[in-house]
């Protein structure tokens, strides 16, 4: 499957429509009263996934560039918070952006997010392994090296932050992941400083968690990024973490983010009736086909394709239970990680088929 087939293509351009002139991202429509007009971080990381997938690399290279370009805009904030440690949420990096003039939005929102700086440290370095470098100049290896110090100084191992949901500070098992695996996918690269001392905390601290996600979670949502894009588990904790999902989250249109979840809960005391994500089913046979599963990969595909609504949008999550999405339709984090489901599986069946083609040639 490419960027010619009609339901990536499809994706794709519901993907485009949200992206702003600077090349970030907005999480979801121009028109949504949700908020969700702005720019994430963590957000421009998935969404731009798709566009790696299918090479259009023009895309990805602009939204990365901007995203350093933010960095840059506010290097004497974590260049401060790299040599000091920050005591207050404000001072952290934060989650959310002007798409247009790359200005924080300074609300509370649960700005202090060590998972989206360990998604961009590992995208980055993924780049420069693939022959794909994001860094324009010395500037950027500048901007590169001190979100390093930053995220070793603000020890991310044991300092709790709002995470993948923006929600409770807490040690969470997903952000420490996203951070070691950026550390360590750096240090394979090469060319940066790296604290070996801050990865083996790091690396420690997850160990100690898994397969919890945090101290009040046992299962949650976010697990499965520990798996992809970061592969920082083995084999036989993925499977842990991908059962744990499937048994304690999966419903028809998605998954639960994680049990008791009050966002867009239907039940009025919060319990219960918890909404279905729509990228948890896209996400679990990405899941599925790096693990090797390809049948149980290609039934979440199918479940996945199941979530699209007859505008040709995947929403953020359905009500419980209903076929009612909320208004963050289309979500382009849910969009993205419906493209590069569909082209990983799409891409094995077209080997797998004429690997089949052959064998029975040679058999005739």
């Amino acid at each position: 499957m490419n960027s010619n087939d009609p339901i990536v293509k499809l994706h794709l351009d519901n993907l485009r429509k949200l992206i702003g002139s600077s090349g970030l991202f907005l999480a979801s429509s121009h028109s949504v009263s949700t908020g969700y007009d702005k720019a994430w971080l963590r957000d421009n990381v998935y969404e731009a996934l798709a566009f790696e997938y299918v090479d259009e690399w023009q895309v990805v290279r602009k939204t990365y560039h901007t995203l350093l370009d933010i960095f840059d805009k506010h290097i004497d904030k974590i260049n401060w918070a790299a040599t000091n440690k920050p005591f207050e949420s404000w001072q952290f990096i934060h989650a959310r952006y002007n798409p247009d003039t790359l200005e924080e939005f300074w609300e509370s929102w649960g700005n202090k997010q060590h998972d989206a700086v360990g998604a961009i440290l590992y995208k980055l370095a993924d780049f420069e392994a693939k022959g794909q470098s994001m860094v324009r100049n010395d500037n950027d290896r500048q901007t590169i090296q001190t979100l390093i110090h930053y995220i070793c100084n603000v020890e991310y191992w044991h300092d709790a932050d709002s995470g993948m949901w923006e929600e409770n500070e807490e040690i969470h098992a997903s952000s420490i992941g996203a951070v070691v695996a950026g550390l360590k996918k750096w240090q394979q690269v090469g060319g940066f400083e790296i604290n070996q001392d801050a990865i083996d905390r790091g690396e420690q601290a997850l160990s100690d968690l898994l397969p919890r996600e945090s101290a009040n979670k046992f299962v949650d949502l976010a697990q499965i990024s520990l798996i992809y894009p970061y592969h920082i588990v083995g084999d036989d904790m993925a499977r842990q973490i991908v059962s744990n999902l499937e048994y304690h989250l999966e419903k028809d249109r998605g998954l639960m983010r994680y049990k008791f979840d009050r966002y867009y809960n239907k039940n009025p005391d919060g319990y219960s009736e918890e909404a279905e994500w729509c990228f948890g089913l896209s996400w679990l046979a990405i899941c599925h086909h790096e693990l090797g599963d390809h049948a149980r990969a290609l039934e979440y595909l199918e479940k996945a394709k199941k979530t699209i609504t007859p505008e040709g949008q995947v929403p953020e999550l359905y009500m419980s239970q209903t076929d009612q999405p909320n208004e963050n339709t289309p979500l382009g984090w849910a969009e993205s990680m419906l493209v590069v489901a569909l082209v990983k599986i799409g891409k094995h069946q077209a080997r797998h088929g004429k690997n089949r083609i052959r064998a029975s040639k040679l058999h005739a």
